[in-house]
């Protein structure tokens, strides 16, 4: 690895670092002058250093014990990915849900890039929501019997439609 991956990688390890002590300032100072955070699940795009606060802000108050935890890393000529393990308590609103205390554990995969002072441009991330929902109780397995209920008492039509083999079009 080059000197310019070993800064980056180095800045990414350090924003890492802040997201787990959940220093919002410090968090903060590792973007550039301008900054972005995609979270692609949920076709969200925060431009600018005033909406990564806030979804930040946002993310700390849902789980404020949320943690990180590395599993590998990968430096490339455009950016540095991270495969991580995100772990938490849903403890305060998110997405409009209450909180329900229940503890969530699942992988994400996260694409830095950076600006011509190494700084982070922004982040995007991509992980599996449905097994957020799942974790948060506020999602079914289909296969299970709540899931099977939960589909027929809430989807009645789709779930006709499937079993009279009628497709969408």
């Amino acid at each position: 690895m080059d000197s310019r991956g070993v800064r980056r990688l180095q800045r990414v390890e350090e924003h890492v670092r802040l997201e787990n002590a959940h220093d919002l300032d410090g968090l903060m100072s590792t973007f550039g002058s301008t900054g972005f955070y995609d979270d692609e699940p949920w076709a969200e795009h925060h431009q600018g250093l005033d909406a990564v606060r806030s979804y930040y802000e946002d993310l700390l108050r849902a789980a404020p014990d949320f943690q990180i935890e590395v599993k590998r890393h990968h430096v490339t000529e455009d950016g540095v990915v991270l495969e991580v393990q995100l772990t938490g308590t849903h403890s305060g609103a998110w997405r409009g849900l209450p909180a329900t205390g229940r503890r969530f554990s699942f992988p994400l995969c996260a694409f830095f890039t950076f600006d011509e002072g190494d700084r982070l441009a922004g982040e995007r991330i991509y992980y599996d929501r449905a097994t957020v929902l799942q974790q948060m109780g506020v999602l079914s397995d289909p296969t299970s019997l709540k899931g099977r209920l939960g589909a027929q008492l809430l989807h009645p039509i789709t779930v006709l439609r499937a079993f009279l083999g009628i497709r969408s079009g």
